[in-house]
């Protein structure tokens, strides 16, 4: 089995950092890791790329050679690669002996919520490759401070998780610069554990400019807490236990921490239920061990 994340959320949300800082994050703790490109737009990479879609097709030269914008071209990209999936295919089997993958994807939110292409090749690698991947969804941090978009958030958040089909996480990134967007009306755990809704939508009747969608933003926050799906964790690329609290979520979610044991659903129920402050870089360490003997 090899393991990954798949990182995606909406522009300037801070994928590409956050795959440079976790990527460095995880060779400390002793893991090989392969970042994979799959964002054409993406031409100024701040990590090493083990494979990048530029190797296949660029948006520039979808841009002017089928007159599309940067969405439409981004859309073009994601088809061409999933009807050309055996070239990915081909790029990422050296790396399934010994390397943990993390695949960086484009910011446009349509191709994980609308179309069908990025899912398609999502799923094709998952079963071919027998990866075992998990979603993490950023949302940049400041959206926290404005009701409507933090609303807005929550629902691409469920609409993704329902759409994409893997396990996920959503992410509040940047969270070291949230006190600079200005004061959060309500304490951060309001926000990360989406307690009732109902104080967002008394806090929007206060502005005149959206009290008039009053209906509409009671019907949105009925159909996320009807879910009761959705929460957030929160990052700070730059410190280590956020990222290392982070790792620990992820690897629960996707099963890496499991993989080294040979045992009972007991025992497997019991490390599933164990809190964050599990003894993981012993654990990391053993399974570390174990896919290298293996």
């Amino acid at each position: 089995m090899v393991f990954g994340q798949v990182v995606i959320g909406p522009p300037g949300s801070g994928k590409t950092t956050y795959c440079n800082g976790m990527s460095q994050f995880l060779k400390l703790i002793g893991r090989k890791v392969a970042v994979i490109n799959l964002d054409p737009a993406n031409d100024a990479l701040p990590y090493e790329c083990t494979v990048n879609i530029e190797d296949l097709i660029k948006l520039s030269d979808v841009m002017t050679e089928h007159s599309l914008g940067p969405n439409g071209g981004l859309v073009y990209c994601m088809d061409y690669l999933e009807k050309n999936i055996d070239w990915l295919e081909s790029k990422l089997k050296p790396l399934l002996n010994d390397h943990y993958l993390l695949f960086d994807f484009p910011g446009q939110v349509e191709l994980f919520f609308l179309h069908s292409n990025a899912k398609n090749i999502i799923t094709k690698l998952v079963e071919k490759l027998n990866l075992r991947l998990t979603a993490v969804h950023l949302v940049d941090a400041h959206l926290c401070c404005d009701p409507g978009k933090y609303v807005s958030a929550l629902l691409l958040s469920l609409t993704t998780m329902l759409h994409m089909e893997l396990p996920h996480i959503n992410v509040l990134s940047k969270i070291d610069l949230i006190e600079s967007y200005g004061k959060l009306a309500y304490n951060l755990e309001f926000y990360t554990d989406v307690q009732d809704l109902s104080y967002i939508q008394h806090h929007l009747d206060q502005d005149p400019r959206s009290a008039k969608y009053r209906k509409l933003t009671k019907e949105l926050c009925d159909v996320i807490e009807d879910f009761s799906l959705v929460n957030f964790t929160t990052l700070d690329i730059q410190d280590k236990e956020s990222v290392g609290n982070l790792v620990k979520l992820i690897d629960k979610s996707n099963g890496y921490i499991f993989a080294s044991i040979q045992g009972s659903v007991v025992e497997y129920s019991k490390i599933a239920a164990a809190p964050l402050d599990w003894d993981y870089y012993r654990t990391a360490a053993v399974q570390e061990k174990y896919m290298k003997d293996d």
